[in-house]
This record gives structure tokens, C-alpha cells and sequence, in this order.
């Protein structure tokens, strides 16, 4: 492997189509495409300035690393990559690609992030600002995100979460096969239309949540103690602990919480309008 220390590149495709190389203490000015058509590449200690730098690349290892508000939309269709203890500045990051790991990563633009990804691995990274991150990727596994971003998680499968906490609205939308692990989900509109979603031990707040799911399981949740309109038309199996505020129209199913504030089942509850709801 060719090593690369100390250097300096700007302009158009400075490395373009090359492979085999390690970059050390290397800083990428203004410019585009610095790192394109390339294979097996490793970064340590670089920063990168200029447009688009990563595209194309099959095989990248990259940390302590620093990507600048200026490198937007910089690691594309880049496959079998693993990025640790780096920061990025830029949005639109990691677009059509697959077998993507992060470790130990800040992204403070979260702007349109992980789109098109499959087979995703997280683990301590941090999203702050931006829209749609996560839009039509799947198989996801995170273990430990913090993320203020707007609505996250749509159009996803296969999604796996751990140790999460999510401050946003509309997050987990039109997704299938979800399972969430103590964690804390707080914003509206939780899981909207989604199916097969299971809650482990996670805390929720916010409102109208959990609705228009078909196949929701919840294991040893608690909510916060504002949550109403909870589970509309929802095929639900819950167990609750704590108090929950306010339970409107669910479809069927089983809830059981402690205690529970008011039901409220009207005329628009939608058939076979079973759902059995008992205090424990």
C-alpha cells in the first residue's frame, strides 16, 4: 500500500481512479472529486475542504478525520466502509451505498444523511440539524445515537436501535420491521403508518403517537405524562408501566398499563374494534 504523508491536493480529481493507497496528515483543499474511482483507501488525520470527495470508492477506512461545511455531499456511492472518532460538517453524507460502519462519529448537519444505504452499523454517533435522515435505507443496527435531527428513520426496514435518544417529529415512518431497545423517543407522530414494530423498555413523549401501525408490540414502555391519542387505528400488544394519559380508537389488540387517564373510543374507531384494555 502506497503512502501518502504531509501533502496538500486541490483542483479536479487529484487521485482519481487511484488504489492501494494510505493518506496520512493529507488535507484536501477547495475543489471536487479529490478521492474518486478509487479502491482500498485509508485516511488518518485528514481534513477535507472541497466537494464530493469520496465517490466511488470500493474499500475505505477512515479516522480522525475532519470533513468541513464545505464538503457536502462528500462520500457516495462508496461501498464496504468504515469511518471512526471523526467529525463531519457537511450535509447530504453517505448516499447509495452499502456495508457502511460509523463509530465514534459527529455529523452537526444531518441534512439528508444515510439515503439509499444498506446495511448500516452505528454505534456512538451524534446528528444534530438537518431533514430525513436515514430516508429508504435499510438493514440498520445502532447501538448508542443521540440525534435532534427532523424526522428520521423514513422508509426504512429491517432497523434495529439500542440505546438511542431521538428528539425529533415523524420519525419511524413507513417502516418495516423495527425493534427500538431502551431507549428514549421524544417528538410527535411516532411510527406512523409503519408495520411490525417492537418497543423495548423505551421511554416516549410527545403526542398522537403510535398510530395507523399494523403490528405494534410495546415491552415494558413508559410515557410521558402529556402523551394523548395514543394508538389510533393500531393493532396493538402493550404492556405499560406507569400511567398513560390517554388511549383513543385502537384497532385491537391488548394494552395493560398501572394506570391509565381516559379512553376514548367514538365512532370513528375502525372494526373489528376489540382491543381489550385493562389495569394491572
Amino acid at each position: 500500500m502506497k503512502l501518502i504523508q504531509d501533502k496538500e491536493f486541490g483542483g479536479e480529481r487529484p487521485l482519481f481512479a487511484a488504489s492501494d493507497f494510505r493518506l496520512e496528515r493529507v488535507t484536501i483543499t477547495d475543489g471536487e472529486s479529490g478521492i474518486k474511482q478509487c479502491q482500498n483507501v485509508e485516511a488518518e488525520d485528514c481534513r477535507f475542504y472541497g466537494k464530493y470527495p469520496w465517490w466511488h470508492v470500493d474499500g475505505a477506512r477512515i479516522n480522525n478525520c475532519y470533513f468541513a461545511v464545505g464538503s457536502r455531499s462528500a462520500i457516495w456511492y462508496t461501498n464496504d466502509l468504515r469511518m471512526t472518532n471523526s467529525r463531519i460538517d457537511g450535509p447530504k453524507f453517505f448516499r447509495e451505498m452499502r456495508n457502511v460502519e460509523l463509530e465514534n462519529v459527529q455529523i452537526t448537519d444531518a441534512d439528508e444523511t444515510f439515503w439509499k444505504v444498506d446495511n448500516l452499523r452505528l454505534k456512538n454517533v451524534k446528528l444534530h440539524g438537518g431533514t430525513y435522515p436515514f430516508m429508504f435505507s435499510n438493514n440498520i443496527f445502532v447501538d448508542g445515537l443521540e440525534s435532534d435531527s427532523k424526522y428520521v428513520f423514513q422508509y426504512c426496514k429491517n432497523v434495529e436501535v439500542h440505546n438511542a435518544k431521538i428528539l425529533t417529529k415523524d420519525s419511524f415512518w413507513e417502516c418495516e420491521n423495527v425493534t427500538i431497545y431502551d431507549s428514549e423517543l421524544d417528538g410527535e407522530y411516532l411510527a406512523w403508518h409503519s408495520k411490525n414494530v417492537r418497543l423495548v423498555r423505551c421511554h416516549l413523549a410527545g403526542e398522537q403517537l403510535l398510530c395507523y401501525v399494523d403490528g405494534l408490540v410495546l415491552e415494558d414502555c413508559t410515557f410521558d405524562a402529556a402523551c394523548d391519542r395514543v394508538f389510533e387505528y393500531t393493532t396493538v400488544d402493550a404492556e405499560i408501566r406507569g400511567h398513560i394519559e390517554n388511549i383513543k380508537n385502537p384497532t385491537s389488540g391488548r394494552i395493560v398499563a398501572d394506570s391509565i387517564g381516559s379512553v376514548t373510543i367514538d365512532e370513528n374507531v375502525r372494526q373489528p374494534n376489540d382491543c381489550k384494555i385493562s389495569i394491572r
